[in-house]
């Protein structure tokens, strides 16, 4: 499962960095949230992935248990 949320935090890094440049626009525009939900994704990504390594841990301890 670690790979799935080390994906979607990469994901949302490249998106909020190619916005970056765009910054004067979406502020005209109004969308400067598209901005903020990037980084939002990026850094509630960190809390995925904590929750996906503990998750992995014990399902190792679990299988481990069993043989």
């Amino acid at each position: 499962m670690v790979p799935f949320a080390v994906a979607g935090i990469v994901i949302w890094a490249i998106l909020g960095l190619a916005m970056l440049p765009f910054y004067g626009w979406l502020s005209e525009h109004g969308h400067l949230n598209w901005l903020w939900t990037c980084v939002a994704g990026f850094l509630l990504g960190f809390v995925g992935l904590a929750v996906m390594i503990r998750h992995d841990r014990r399902r190792r301890e679990r299988r481990a248990a069993k043989n």
